[in-house]
């Protein structure tokens, strides 16, 4: 299912400009986010891909916000529309959690609308105590 691609953790790889055009006119997050935005946030993060062998073309992308200790925010997880059903995704989330496991991070939090089934399968749980929660968001 994954020989025509494969997972990577190396910054540098990340096709900036996809990522921005994903994320900024596909997804339903962070529309119309700003280029200089998106390049600060990859810059300040821990960024994944999943590239296709043959065209070393990014085909999904994620990025955590960590202090590499004790918190992680997995966030901006897309998968580029021709790429889906081919399990891109799983591999995507299985190579961030290996990433991660090595910190002994006690808690990783995402936010999705849509994929439940995909990050329950990787350990994610819905909150016990939501109300202890809180967001300021502007």
């Amino acid at each position: 299912m994954f020989e025509p691609y494969f997972f990577s953790a190396e910054a540098d790889r990340v096709d900036r400009g996809r990522v921005h055009q994903w994320l900024s006119e596909q997804s339903y997050w962070a529309q119309g986010r700003g280029r200089e935005q998106q390049d600060a946030a990859i810059d300040a993060s821990r960024n994944y891909g999943v590239y296709d062998v043959g065209t070393g073309e990014q085909v999904a992308y994620a990025r955590v916000v960590t202090d590499g200790v004790t918190f992680a925010w997995l966030c901006d997880v897309f998968v580029a529309t021709e790429a889906r059903g081919q399990g891109i995704g799983k591999m995507l989330a299985a190579g961030v959690m290996a990433d991660l496991e090595p910190l002994g991070l006690k808690r990783i939090l995402l936010s999705t609308a849509d994929a439940h089934g995909l990050y329950a399968q990787y350990g994610f749980t819905e909150l016990t105590e939501p109300s202890k929660m809180m967001a300021c968001v502007r």
